[in-house]
């Protein structure tokens, strides 16, 4: 049964930094497709940040800014968010899919998170 399970959410200032983890069990493919999506109550789920096959893809609003990455051996995704910014305020869910590429699209990914907070305050 895959899980995946979130942490390094919590409460910056506008400027700061976070480093969101998500640490992935029970994946039996091996350079499966992962990434970062992001809700606010009332809006749909975004697309932040995603990765597979060597390609890397974010929103336009949160390039330059925010890193994705994956330690392999330890099956944990990274996503490194620097000056972050008020916008940036939502519930950020890991994502993971049973592909070697990646793709910004919700529809295609199997396995999803709880989710953690992230508040930036102004």
């Amino acid at each position: 049964q895959v899980q995946l399970v979130e942490s390094g959410g919590g409460l910056v200032q506008v400027g700061g930094f976070l480093r969101l983890s998500c640490v992935i069990s029970g994946h039996t493919f091996s350079n499966f497709g992962a990434g970062w999506f992001r809700q606010v109550p009332g809006k749909e789920r975004e697309f932040v940040a995603v990765m597979g096959g060597g390609t890397t893809f974010y929103s336009d609003s949160v390039k330059g800014r925010f890193t994705i990455s994956r330690d392999s051996a330890k099956n944990i995704v990274y996503l490194d968010m620097n000056n972050l910014k008020p916008e940036d305020t939502a519930v950020y869910i890991c994502a993971s899919h049973r592909h070697p590429f990646a793709t910004p699209y919700a529809d295609r990914y199997d396995y999803w998170g709880q989710g953690t907070q992230v508040t930036v305050s102004s």
